[in-house]
């Protein structure tokens, strides 16, 4: 990585090591803070390096908590964005690698939120998180099939209940991308601006879980009807709303 200045500290990507440090001379400040979040100097390599095995997630959250100290004491920093990359899925012998790529992060997206004015600007929101590749929902539902495939492995009478247990939980987070498809299909037909006047996001008191409104089926014929940048007016909608099956289709996630 070459930069057009040198910084005081410079996080990057060793290919065996994985994420490094270097720094623009001996301070003991940059000593003493690289320290602090689990780095330590290789004499031979002249950098500081996380211990091994360190998880990409905990090493990206590392290197951000150190770059915010060094930055509030005065220091540059750079860093190279391949340490955002986590590293490919292991998979079975003879089965392509599943490779991954940095999602956005759900606090960002409900960031965003604060922003939108159109439904359907919300709607394009929350596809992000619906995507087949790498949508939130469908890396929980990997997740927790994961962590069941774990708890089985473990070939004990508790490890099979509890993984047993964690299928159940993956079948629901699949019916909860089912639930959120609906939404996210509803909302990019509604044709619903928020009025200018409307009182910040924020400041609208968020209901609590057990108060949470269901969706009439008034409401979603309403929006089917409607008509939006992604649906023309002179569409004609179905009369009657097809009733739902409550068997949950396969995930997209098992024929990636």
């Amino acid at each position: 990585m070459i930069l057009p200045y040198k910084p005081d500290v410079a996080f990057g990507v060793h290919p065996e090591l994985g994420v490094a440090a270097a720094v623009a001379d001996d301070r003991p400040h940059l000593d003493e803070v690289l320290r602090k979040h689990h780095f330590r100097y290789s004499q031979d390599l002249d950098v500081y390096l996380l211990p091994e095995g360190t998880p990409h997630n905990t090493a990206v959250r590392t290197v951000a908590a150190a770059t915010r100290e060094f930055q509030d004491s005065g220091l540059s920093v750079a860093a190279d964005p391949r340490i955002m990359l986590p590293p490919p899925i292991p998979t079975r012998d003879n089965v392509a690698a599943l490779t991954t790529q940095p999602g956005q992060s759900l606090t960002a997206l409900t960031g965003e939120l604060h922003e939108l004015r159109r439904s359907a600007d919300v709607a394009d929101v929350l596809e992000q998180i619906l995507d087949e590749h790498d949508g939130a929902v469908g890396d929980l539902e990997e997740f927790v099939d994961t962590a069941a495939a774990w708890c089985e492995r473990l070939d004990t009478p508790s490890g099979r209940e509890l993984g047993q247990h964690l299928r159940t939980i993956a079948h629901h987070v699949a019916l909860l991308g089912d639930r959120l498809v609906d939404a996210q299909l509803d909302l990019s037909v509604m044709p619903d601006v928020t009025p200018k006047d409307a009182p910040p996001l924020a400041d609208v008191p968020l209901p609590k879980r057990h108060e949470i409104p269901s969706v009439t089926h008034t409401a979603r014929a309403r929006a089917a009807v409607a008509s939006s940048p992604k649906r023309p007016a002179d569409l004609a909608a179905a009369p009657e709303e097809a009733p739902r099956s409550t068997t949950a289709p396969p995930s997209p996630r098992r024929t990636r």
